[in-house]
Order: C-alpha cells, then sequence, then structure tokens
C-alpha cells in the first residue's frame, strides 16, 4: 500500500510542475526541435527511473551493448504489463517513440509528454488511420532518426507465453531499412497487474536481443519476418524465466 500512495504523490508533483516545464520545452523547440525531444526524453526518463525506485523493482540487464548508439532502431516487445514500457524507456539510448493505442492521445499531461517523445497513436479498429500511424513511423526513422517501439502482440497478454506478432507491426522496419532489436522482458505484471491496484517489490528481467537485419534474411523469412522475430522473442523469454 505505502509503495502506491508513494507513486501516486510523485506522480501528482510531476503533473503539477509539468506545466511550467511544458513552457520551458515549447520555447526550446521553437529554436532546436531536436534538442526539444532530447530534454524531454531525459526528463521522462529520469521520472521513470524515480518510479522504479519508489516500486522497488530491480531489474536484471541483458544485452544492452546490441542496442547501437548512432542509428533508428525498431524495438519488438512482448507485452507484460505497464511497467514494461517504464522500464523499457528508460534504458533507451537515444530518441524513441512508443506506439500507443490512441486512447492515450486523451489522457491530459501524458499526451503532451508522449508527443514531445515523438509516439505514436494506433487506432486498431481503422485500417486507413492505422496505416498513416505507419506511414508516420517510417519518416520519423528515415528523415528524423528517431526509434520506434511497438508492442505486436498487440495488447497486454496474461498468459504465461508470447502471444503471435501481427506482422504489420515490422513494416517501420520493413519500409525504412532499419535493424529490428527483440525487447524481451519477463515478470513486469509482478510490480502491479498481479495484484491490482496495489503495487508490490519485484524482480524483472530485460533482454535486447542481436540486432535482426531483413536485408540479410533469406526471402521467405522476411516474407514472414513477425513469425520469425517471435520465434526469438519467445525462446528469450522462455530462457531468462529461470533469472526470475
Amino acid at each position: 500500500m505505502i509503495r502506491l500512495v508513494l507513486v501516486l504523490l510523485f506522480l501528482l508533483i510531476f503533473f503539477i510542475i509539468s506545466i511550467p516545464m511544458f513552457i520551458i520545452e515549447w520555447i526550446i523547440g521553437k529554436f532546436n526541435h531536436k534538442a526539444k525531444s532530447i530534454s524531454s526524453l531525459r526528463i521522462v526518463q529520469l521520472l521513470f527511473k524515480i518510479i522504479l525506485f519508489l516500486c522497488g523493482t530491480k531489474t536484471t540487464i541483458i544485452g544492452l551493448e546490441n542496442i547501437p548508439e548512432d542509428e533508428p532502431i525498431l524495438f519488438i516487445g512482448n507485452h507484460r504489463g505497464i511497467f514494461d514500457v517504464v522500464i523499457g524507456y528508460s534504458l533507451m539510448k537515444g530518441l524513441t517513440g512508443f506506439v500507443s493505442k490512441k486512447e492515450m492521445n486523451k489522457v491530459p499531461i501524458i499526451r503532451v509528454w508522449m508527443r514531445y517523445l515523438n509516439c505514436l497513436f494506433l487506432d486498431r479498429h481503422n485500417i486507413k488511420e492505422g496505416l498513416k500511424t505507419i506511414l508516420k513511423g517510417i519518416e520519423l526513422i528515415k528523415k528524423d532518426k528517431i526509434s520506434i517501439s511497438i508492442f505486436p502482440e498487440g495488447t497486454r497478454n496474461s498468459d504465461d507465453d508470447v502471444k503471435p506478432f501481427k506482422e504489420g507491426s515490422f513494416k517501420f522496419a520493413e519500409k525504412s531499412g532499419c535493424k529490428i532489436i527483440p525487447m524481451v522482458q519477463n515478470n513486469t505484471e509482478s510490480i502491479f497487474e498481479n495484484q491490482l491496484p496495489f503495487i508490490k517489490k519485484a524482480h524483472t528481467i530485460i533482454e535486447f536481443g542481436k540486432p535482426i537485419i531483413m536485408s540479410e534474411l533469406e526471402k521467405d523469412e522476411r516474407k514472414v519476418i513477425g513469425s520469425y522475430t517471435h520465434k526469438i522473442v519467445s525462446e528469450i523469454y522462455e530462457k531468462n524465466k529461470a533469472l526470475v
């Protein structure tokens, strides 16, 4: 109970001070859009690290060296709980936009930070709007050199496995030519989802797999890149169960 109260109080304070920070970020963006994105990234990463500290979360990090520092990436992750984003985003080396459901674009304060961070709001029930989101993401990767992170299962998975990936999620890499990095997390659901609405101290695992370069795959493998990547993510997920 005490962890939940501490996190809620901290978020309340952050939301209050977000108003003047939005003004500062807006001014920075008028002169240098990239500087605005970078400063917003560091602010939110600090926020997430403090939240993880208050939650008592300890994370074993594997394969951080697999993330290139000088090029945009498509991060493909399994989705266990809301802390997947908190943990994953706190470790991003460069500008990264997460793909989120469109409903998040209606949440005050949070939606502004997400826009500053180049996040994408995906309408999963409207093919036309979904295509626009994908095209915007491809442009972010190619033109602005911003990485994209997505959970291709489509929703949080409460079962002890990795659900099949939606092939459309890989269009970002297919059309931009960027590398794909598996981002596999174990036990994040133990922080919050397993005992809603309370927060519990937990040990989680995150592993960044070796980059997948689509142009180096066989033609048949490129056609089923979702299944190809799913197999890798599933193997890492099963392997790391023993580390929790």
